[in-house]
């Protein structure tokens, strides 16, 4: 089952795969035996069939040079609804999980006020 805009989307992803491969000036028998699969599948991809495997779609897009942009598709850094829900789940504030040192002596708390002339104070 399948709604009408992926259905909408599919026709246009066939579409301009069959655009893409009449610029390069490829025949429907060069771009099959490229991608190992009949014409009556290409033909399926081209009209945007949602039955043809998704390794076909993979394969055409090598083809063409394109593959890359599959790959891209969901890239985490691009996904604004993710970056948008990560925002979201960030703390407003960071609590101190560090236990303060206990029994420190008085002489380790007197030599914390002085100034160290040689700069390293830490």
């Amino acid at each position: 089952m399948s709604s009408y805009q992926v259905q909408t989307t599919l026709k246009r992803l066939g579409h301009d795969i069959r655009v893409a491969r009449k610029k390069r000036r490829m025949s429907v028998a060069d771009f099959c035996e490229r991608l190992g699969v009949t014409d009556k599948t290409l033909a399926k991809l081209e009209t945007g069939d949602g039955g043809v495997r998704l390794e076909t779609l993979a394969m055409a897009l090598m083809v063409l040079g394109e593959l890359h942009r599959l790959g891209e598709m969901l890239d985490p850094a691009k996904d604004d609804t993710g970056l948008v829900l990560d925002q979201a789940r960030l703390p407003e504030r960071i609590a101190n999980r560090r236990k303060p040192p206990s029994g420190r002596s008085a002489k380790t708390q007197d030599r914390s006020d002085e100034i160290d002339d040689e700069g390293s104070a830490f």
